[in-house]
């Protein structure tokens, strides 16, 4: 049995990869998605993570979509109270910024599409520097006041929001931060790295790092000469033409092929070590994607490994 991870100061104890929702209701409609999310579960995954914006991007779609899809899965399967659910503001084309009515607003819609009396992990999307910190953690505390939101946590957040965001928490006695979604990945180290993971380690903050594997680059399946059918394919490909990507992956494979593991597990291994990481957020749009991405659970690598990885990577 995996050991689940405590999600920083929080009650949370989560399976070291969070299931990222993004693709539910964009690359994977709701057969898909749920036979993903049912095979992320069956394998002892406990932790999905979605935002009201998703889908929004794509024509026809509204945002929400993958919240419904969750929702109606949780739903189905009768299991709410196994699933650590958590969800994002900021972002929805109906319910855009961190004003206190729009925060309260966008976590009852977002209540509606999961069919759930409470979000576990609610976190502001982007932050909006416009509006006061005062403002936000207000309204979120009024949130966790109501039951509607378990924890509260940031995403996308300078160090110096984060930082004053905490210390109102503190002096007035609200809810406080427990977790933090950076960009954080192999080939883009300083997304993290620096004054915001030292803020989160002092403060006590998990991260849950998003674009784990750097829109499928880690997967090891973007090589030079080939072509990938994926909706997120350049973005990935980019990758390949930076020395430091080119770096990685050899690393990557000599480190895979010693475990007899995949390339995916090798840098997500890497990545759940870090210092302050709870679980990094990755996304299948099949249930055949997922064994190299739960494997994670029980890769260990040494530290000789670890340390050719970050020295690859720097």
């Amino acid at each position: 049995m995996t050991s689940l991870r405590k999600l920083g100061s929080s009650d949370l104890e989560v399976f070291p990869l969070a299931l990222g929702g993004n693709v539910f209701g964009w690359t994977a409609d709701r057969a898909a998605s749920f036979a993903v999310l049912d095979s992320y579960t069956a394998a002892g995954g406990n932790f999905v993570d979605t935002a009201d914006s998703y889908s929004a991007w794509i024509e026809g779609n509204s945002g929400g979509e993958s919240e419904s899809l969750i929702g109606a899965w949780l739903t189905a399967r009768g299991n709410r109270d196994d699933v650590v659910i958590a969800t994002k503001v900021s972002q929805h084309p109906e319910f855009p910024g961190l004003t206190a009515a729009n925060i309260k607003a966008a976590a009852d819609a977002s209540l509606r599409r999961l069919g759930t009396g409470h979000i576990d992990l609610y976190y502001t999307h982007f932050d909006k520097p416009e509006v006061p910190v005062e403002e936000i953690i207000g309204a979120l505390d009024e949130l966790v006041r109501a039951g509607k939101v378990r924890h509260i946590a940031a995403s996308n957040i300078s160090p110096e929001r984060l930082r004053a965001s905490l210390e109102f928490s503190d002096r007035e006695g609200l809810a406080r931060y427990v977790a933090l979604q950076p960009h954080y990945n192999l080939v883009s180290r300083d997304t993290y790295e620096g004054a915001l993971q030292d803020l989160a380690a002092r403060a006590g903050l998990a991260a849950v790092p998003y674009f784990a594997l750097a829109a499928g680059f880690l997967t090891g399946k973007y090589r030079p000469g080939t072509t990938v059918d994926s909706a997120r394919a350049g973005r990935a490909a980019q990758h390949l033409d930076s020395e430091r990507g080119r770096r990685v992956l050899t690393a990557l494979d000599e480190i895979a092929r010693a475990h007899d593991a995949e390339v995916a597990t090798v840098a997500l291994a890497w990545l759940a070590a870090r210092p302050t990481v709870a679980a990094p957020i990755a996304s299948a749009r099949t249930p055949e994607q997922l064994p190299a991405l739960l494997a994670v659970a029980e890769l260990e690598l040494t530290r000789e490994e670890r340390d050719r990885l970050t020295e690859a990577s720097a």
